[in-house]
């Protein structure tokens, strides 16, 4: 049975556990920014816990849609900051959200912005 369960985990976290980029390039005169505006840049990463959040098996945080994701696919794109303009990220701590957590969960973690010059 623990092998099983083990096993299920294991393709479960194979499987859903995902980071995604969106980007799309715009004229600088069309979008108000601080500085020249390159792109428009929304990331999104879905992460993998289990047992209430007490097991984390695939990261999904701030940090990684920012500062590894966001600011990356700003530097591909030619800009050399990011004026963020959200972010968000699901919390794990505190009683209610760990209850909401479950036995397995994929807490998101998001970000979008404006790549600049």
């Amino acid at each position: 049975m623990k092998k099983l369960l083990a096993a299920v985990i294991a393709a479960f976290a194979l499987t859903t556990a995902c980071q995604s980029v969106e980007s799309a390039k715009v004229d600088p005169a069309t979008i108000a920014s601080n500085g020249d505006a390159v792109a428009v840049v929304q990331c999104t990463a879905l992460g993998l816990t289990a047992i209430f959040h007490f097991i984390t098996i695939t990261e999904a945080s701030l940090d990684t849609v920012v500062n590894k994701m966001m600011v990356a696919e700003a530097k591909a794109l030619g800009g050399n900051k990011v004026q963020l303009l959200g972010a968000m990220e699901m919390p794990k701590h505190g009683l209610i959200f760990m209850l909401a957590g479950g036995i397995v969960n994929l807490p998101p973690a998001m970000a979008m912005g404006i790549a600049v010059k």
